[in-house]
């Protein structure tokens, strides 16, 4: 049992010692420029255009659901 121990410490020391150089930023990050946030800021518009109507049919339809199981309680 304490063989077990000591190699899940051994374990979990090289890997916390060896992930944080993977974690590292390079040396030469080139900066987004504004073509590149305006690209970024175009998806994130097409992504919400795509998803709010969908939120809506779904909640929509969870409240339909909702009225017609009270409605088939109350005819019971």
């Amino acid at each position: 049992m304490r063989t077990l121990i000591h190699r899940a410490a051994t374990v979990a020391a090289t890997i916390a010692l060896t992930t944080t150089t993977a974690f590292a930023a390079p040396e030469n990050v080139m900066p987004t420029g504004l073509v590149g946030w305006a690209f970024l800021g175009f998806v994130a518009l097409i992504v919400v255009a795509q998803v709010m109507p969908a939120l809506m049919m779904i909640v929509g339809a969870a409240m339909g659901f909702r009225k017609a199981d009270h409605e088939a309680k109350a005819h019971n």
